[in-house]
């Protein structure tokens, strides 16, 4: 790989040489260590969900300790990897977002260090990288971008998740800094015009949604303009730092104001009345351009959409089994949608997204909707489990085998991930579920 440094460093990639790799009998006592903080979730999936669930949740407990390495350049706490299956040794500042509410509150500890891992990441002007990609082989360097490919921001719900759960005001604090700068490097580089947030997929095609080769951009002019789902999260970003700035006793006001402004522009300018969903805004301004993108779902994610908004979008989209609500629930495009492929993010269901639209359905008293969505795609991960012995990055929506699902066959990978941790937080599936269940 020392080949590639130069071009590496033009890209805007940061490149970390040097890392040592841990000694075998190092590894073994740090992986001993690893099964230790995993103990609790291990004890949990006894009782968890159904019993059809719990031998999944089992391996996905034991998947968490494997996935957990001995602190190292430049993590200064043992660090959780995207998953032992991924062809890479690889922290995701998407993914690990998803860990950590996974693996809370049964391992509070080991949530609050992987935290505390990815914010530290953050560079001097308030970027946030996505993708940490660790050393495959001896003398590899570490490689991380640095401006032009974040992730969407998602890590004030694992934090707030975390505050609520332990009471400690002093990483509330450091959160509170961390966001703030964040939202300025949105601010300054991710404006659109004349108002809302963009990602670089609609500049660049490098994909920072998160949402790789969304079907939002397949013919979509390039521009700064606005994304429903960047807008979306940087509100949340202004929400959580009002709300932070209020317990800790500080001026809410400035976010406060941010939140507002966002939440009016999305419910206004990004709403169709006539679908009752949300879309970008090219896609508002040229009905033709409009997909069944799952990505409209996030202004009702981050609790900015009205009541009567929230509630077209649950029962019109999530729980149509003609768009969101496939067998394998929620299918990231509309299943009949003319973009609808068994393909990466083109169709296929990933339990990630799952989970948020179960958790905006709760945020807006529909928990009889969170319990269908989380228990049908549930039902499929332990019914994949049970044939295959593994967790999949994603699964076929339609309820059939996720061999059969491609990933990126133009780039070589033809099949989804195995045992991929960063959009499986099947625990936090299974809790919300019990929880939104009515009373025996």
């Amino acid at each position: 790989m020392k080949h590639l440094l130069p071009g590496l460093l033009s890209l805007g990639i940061i490149v970390v040489s040097g890392c040592l790799l841990t000694a075998p009998s190092a590894v073994l006592g740090a992986e001993a260590a690893a099964s230790d903080w995993a103990e609790g979730l291990r004890t949990e999936a006894k009782a968890l969900g159904k019993p059809s669930w719990r031998p999944m949740l089992q391996y996905v407990a034991r998947l968490h300790a494997r996935a957990t390495h001995p602190a190292a350049e430049p993590f200064a706490l043992a660090w959780e990897e995207i998953g032992p299956g991924y062809n890479h040794r690889a922290f995701g500042h998407w993914d690990v977002a998803h860990q950590i509410i996974d693996v809370l509150p049964a391992a509070p500890g080991h949530a609050r260090d992987q935290l505390l891992n990815d914010l530290r990441l953050q560079l001097a002007d308030g970027f946030l990288p996505g993708t940490v990609w660790m050393p495959d082989q001896p003398g590899d360097p570490v490689t991380f971008n640095t401006g032009t490919q974040g992730h969407p921001p998602i890590w004030v719900v694992a934090a707030d998740d975390c505050v609520a759960l332990t009471g400690d005001h002093a990483l509330l604090a450091e959160c509170l800094e961390r966001v703030t700068r964040q939202i300025g490097w949105f601010e300054q580089h991710r404006a659109a015009e004349p108002a809302g947030f963009f990602y670089n997929d609609i500049l660049l095609h490098k994909w920072e949604s998160g949402i790789d080769e969304g079907v939002r951009f397949d013919d979509t002019e390039m521009g700064a303009k606005a994304c429903v789902d960047a807008t979306a999260h940087v509100y949340q970003m202004c929400d959580y730092a009002a709300r932070w700035s209020e317990i800790l006793g500080r001026d809410a006001t400035p976010w406060r104001a941010r939140a507002e402004r966002l939440k009016a522009f999305m419910r206004e300018r990004l709403w169709d009345e006539e679908s009752g969903f949300f879309y970008d805004v090219w896609a508002i301004d040229q009905p033709t351009m409009r997909r069944q993108a799952f990505e409209g779902i996030w202004p009702v994610i981050v609790g900015a959409a009205t009541s009567q908004q929230a509630a077209r979008v649950i029962d019109e989209w999530l729980l149509n089994p003609q768009r969101f609500f496939t067998p394998h629930p929620i299918a990231s495009v509309g299943a009949t949608d003319p973009k609808f492929e068994l393909r990466l993010w083109r169709g296929p269901a990933w339990n990630s997204m799952t989970y948020w639209a179960a958790r905006a359905c709760v945020h807006y008293g529909r928990k009889d909707a969170a319990v269908k969505l989380l228990e049908a795609a549930l039902d499929d991960t332990a019914k994949q489990f049970d044939r295959t012995g593994v967790v999949w990055e994603f699964y076929n929506p339609t309820g059939g085998d996720p061999e059969k699902v491609l990933r990126k066959p133009h780039r070589g990978q033809m099949q989804p991930f195995t045992d991929y941790l960063g959009h499986n937080p099947v625990f936090a599936m299974a809790r919300l579920w019990q929880q939104s269940r009515p009373a025996p």
